[in-house]
């Protein structure tokens, strides 16, 4: 008897979730999460515990998922790789961690992110507005939605044409409560958490959210995450406002 047919994967996503020093234990989580996402949504998963798939060709990839792995983990020609490969019309997704660069070490790739890391203080919860509904990445959220999480702050956008999908309300949470000997201070009423935009002839979408492992159990999220796979890889789902 024939087994049962199953239908061809709509696209392949490599996940690069490399361990490091404030993001390791979230991968036992998450990577059961994307499992039962790629089964879900039919695209082909490829997890990546260390940068050796960026020793390849990435052309088969429709999008690569940077999960709380920053750009400074590929080394020489494994940069080279992606930046051809954003080039040929690739997708990225960077996740929480992965928005934190050192200045100066890859400004390709600080500029693929389109906003400088400033600091964050403590995890808090907060309500987080979404401002662009017409984006895959919100079409499964609340409008106001109650998160715990890190808020991120930044310095100036470094590309031009940034589309902000959420933003964080800062009243309520507490922008100043940080470590001793540190400052942070807020962004003021737009203060964004997550954005798109096109790079280098490829497509970005770039979300702060996602630091600790319980969150990657939580279906709201997941949903968010996967409607920036989704544009990162196609290119569709965005209405014109």
């Amino acid at each position: 008897m024939a087994g049962p047919i199953r239908a061809q994967p709509q696209f392949k996503v490599l996940v690069a979730a490399i361990p490091n020093k404030y993001h390791h234990d979230y991968a036992v989580v998450a990577k059961p999460s994307f499992e039962q996402m790629a089964r879900q949504h039919n695209f082909e998963l490829v997890w990546a515990w260390d940068a050796r798939p960026f020793d390849g060709d990435l052309s088969p990839y429709a999008a690569i998922v940077f999960l709380n792995t920053p750009g400074e983990e590929l080394k020489g020609e494994q940069r080279q790789r992606l930046e051809n490969y954003m080039r040929g019309g690739g997708g990225v997704m960077a996740v929480h961690r992965a928005l934190i660069a050192t200045p100066g070490q890859w400004p390709w790739f600080e500029r693929l992110i389109g906003r400088p890391f400033r600091t964050h203080p403590y995890i808090q919860t907060a309500a987080i507005d979404v401002v662009d509904r017409n984006f895959p990445a919100t079409l499964s959220l609340p409008e106001r939605w109650l998160w715990t999480d890190e808020w991120y702050e930044y310095g100036e956008p470094s590309s031009p044409d940034l589309k902000v999908v959420l933003t964080v309300d800062e009243s309520t949470y507490d922008p100043t409560l940080i470590w001793p000997g540190q400052k942070a201070e807020g962004m003021g009423k737009q203060h964004p958490v997550a954005w798109y935009h096109h790079f280098s002839g490829g497509r970005v979408f770039v979300t702060a959210l996602g630091h600790t492992p319980e969150l990657y159990g939580d279906s709201v999220y997941l949903a968010h995450l996967y409607g920036g796979i989704y544009w990162v890889a196609t290119g569709r789902g965005v209405q014109p406002n």
